[in-house]
């Protein structure tokens, strides 16, 4: 089995500044950040937070 590291709901929003309220948000909408039920707790995979973040840079031009 791959290793995979899972987090809570406050470590997300302590990475990436977005509000627990948000992410309960999606997750009622079943949108933007995918999630796990872990019996009745909630976890976000860090490679799935990772590719959140990636998808939402926004390219510069260098000069």
């Amino acid at each position: 089995m791959k290793d995979i590291t899972l987090l809570t709901p406050n470590q997300v929003a302590e990475a990436t500044g977005i509000r627990i309220g948000t992410l309960k948000k999606w997750r009622l909408e079943r949108t933007n950040l995918p999630f796990i039920h872990v019996g009745r707790s909630v976890r976000y995979r860090l490679s799935d937070v990772e590719d959140y973040l990636a998808s939402r840079t926004v390219p510069v031009e260098r000069v």
